[in-house]
């Protein structure tokens, strides 16, 4: 569920004439609550835009470079709805290992186009699902690779949804399919990224028996919290796009009508929370800086039930990590202990690998740490001074205000602090703000840390040749309510999103919320600087659908003038995870 470039913009426009999006809805029963579910027609496979490309059922077996590709095997759920998948396996092999990439993206690369961002061309075989693994390089390791298409898509019969309950126990059922094929040693794992490494969360959650390890490779496990709304502020751009390009015979969950039909945390979203405490097979998960999976990634390593779990953290993106000779060997290791049994020493890999980034440096990769957040970590407060507009590591006496134009794309109070000495920051930053809405009963707060030089001059890391914005985080103040049982919440609150604390005029309301994990290094002189403002900055914003639609689009309610008031009685302070020298 990651940003690709998505077609021309003439196949972009005949998409949208072939669609036909008719609405529906169904009510639906999650954890005893009655939901009304809103669908709309997937886009039809017949439609010209890329994606929708499929073929009709062409089943059949092909040999290839001592490959067996066995095409459009149907394989029945416990309801009866039957999906479609493509099985690769060594040529002459038996008792395997087998390695299943669940999505909506299509089980042959051709159906959605093999543009992936950062990795070379030709690097990947045509039987490499989207963001899944290679069935060329791991069929030659001894391993069958499963592609199957989830509920709807494709051939595959049935509604689309997005990830929950229903998807996990479809997965179940699958796993447990291919465990009992005379071919496979009864040891299933899943491997793959981004919408791959999600469903990892929810299926390993519904634990079939015969699921032996995964390795979520960048994955959310809240699909509210760090997708839909991030801090209560709908982002309905990006699952909306996904919504309009998936391809099946009928129809899909419609994500932004849900999310206008219940914009406050409910049973339907509820159930879009992994319950990754639930999950004691194995665990390989992989993480980066980047936005969109950043908080997911390390929230499941945080929270996953195993005891064999693994943390490994990059300096790059998921895509090139994940097919690069480095991470293939790594994730084979892994696999090759639990899925075929081999005692190659893997339990000697830390569990915990991080990458410190450090523009205008050099980069620290792999370093063993004992767990995350790291247990060695000194939070401190930076306090926020309106009238100097910079940090300090001490309470200001005065009280003053930053004010700024809460619609403006050029308004935003910007505070910085130097450090005296080489300083890394490794986890969670939090943010703790005195607001006032001047004008409006609503601000949403965008918060963004980047590195300067010496001199003020960004120094900003680098996604795929894209400038990663900085660490950032997001806070609706109508939803300010934090959960106080939550364990996390002194580094990582956890907003309830269960009500809306509208505000009232001159009324100055206490904000807590977190930052997403980064990990940085400044050098001595070298300063932080914290930015506070409406909107969000464009991340890999030459990523776009061709024609110029924006992937990312955020609904914001702001209006009026932002005020950040500090010193005094007004403590707003930036708190950072420190790791001494």
């Amino acid at each position: 569920m990651d940003v690709y470039q998505m077609g021309t913009a003439k196949e972009h426009k005949a998409m949208s004439q072939t669609e036909t999006p008719q609405q529906s809805t169904e009510i639906r029963s999650y954890n005893g609550e009655q939901i009304e579910v809103h669908l709309r027609n997937a886009l039809p496979r017949s439609a010209s835009f890329p994606p929708g490309k499929y073929p009709d059922l062409e089943p059949g077996v092909s040999v290839e470079n001592g490959i067996i590709c066995e095409r459009d095997v149907p394989v029945r759920m416990r309801d009866g709805i039957i999906l479609y998948t493509d099985v690769y396996r060594p040529e002459g092999r038996k008792h395997l290992a087998a390695i299943v990439a669940w999505s909506v993206f299509g089980k042959r690369a051709g159906y959605q186009g093999q543009h992936v961002m950062g990795v070379p061309e030709g690097a990947l075989s045509p039987g490499a699902k989207f963001e899944g693994p290679d069935p060329a390089y791991w069929c030659h390791h001894g391993y069958a690779v499963i592609n199957p298409d989830s509920r709807g898509v494709g051939n595959s019969e049935g509604d689309i949804a997005f990830w929950g309950s229903g998807d996990a126990q479809d997965g179940y059922d699958f796993v447990e399919w291919v465990a009992a094929q005379e071919w496979c040693n009864g040891r299933v794992g899943m491997a793959g990224n981004s919408w791959l490494a999600i469903a990892q969360w929810y299926i390993g959650a519904a634990r079939p028996p015969h699921l032996a390890a995964i390795a979520p490779w960048e994955g959310q496990t809240d699909w509210y919290r760090e997708g839909l709304f991030p801090g209560g502020i709908p982002e309905p751009g990006f699952a909306g796009l996904i919504c309009k390009t998936v391809s099946g015979n009928n129809r899909i969950e419609d994500v932004t009508a849900m999310m206008k039909a219940y914009p406050l945390q409910n049973a339907f979203w509820a159930d879009r929370r992994a319950r990754v405490e639930d999950i004691e097979i194995p665990a390989y998960i992989v993480s980066s800086y980047n936005p969109v999976h950043v908080h997911g990634s390390f929230d499941g390593y945080q929270r996953i039930g195993s005891k064999a779990k693994w943390l490994r953290v990059h300096n790059t993106q998921e895509w090139p990590d994940q097919y690069s000779p480095e991470g293939l060997e790594d994730l084979r290791r892994f696999f090759d202990r639990y899925l075929r049994g081999i005692h190659n020493g893997w339990e000697f890999t830390p569990k915990v690998r991080v990458s410190v980034l450090d523009p205008g440096g050099k980069d620290v990769v792999n370093r063993p740490e004992e767990d995350w957040p790291l247990p060695q970590t000194q939070y401190e407060k930076l306090y926020l001074d309106g009238e100097s507009m910079t940090l300090a590591t001490q309470a200001v006496d005065g009280e003053s205000a930053a004010r700024y134009r809460a619609d403006d794309k050029k308004g935003k109070a910007v505070f910085t602090y130097q450090f005296a000495e080489d300083t890394e920051l490794v986890g969670y930053p939090k943010m703790h703000l005195w607001v006032e809405a001047d004008g409006a009963d609503d601000m949403d707060l965008f918060v963004y840390l980047a590195k300067l030089d010496e001199n003020g001059n960004e120094l900003l890391a680098k996604v795929i040749d894209f400038p990663n914005p900085g660490a950032r985080g997001t806070i609706r103040v109508s939803h300010r309510e934090v959960d106080p049982t939550d364990a996390a919440s002194f580094y990582d609150p956890f907003l309830t999103h269960r009500r809306e604390q509208l505000l009232q005029p001159g009324e100055i309301v206490e904000v807590e919320f977190g930052i997403w994990p980064l990990g940085m290094k400044w050098h001595e002189g070298q300063q932080l600087r914290l930015s506070i403002q409406g909107f969000a900055l464009p991340w890999m914003e030459d990523a776009m659908v061709s024609g110029g639609e924006p992937i990312f689009v955020w609904d914001t309610r702001n209006a009026g003038s932002h005020v950040v008031h500090t010193g005094g009685r007004f403590d707003s302070y930036l708190q950072i995870p420190k790791i001494p020298s």
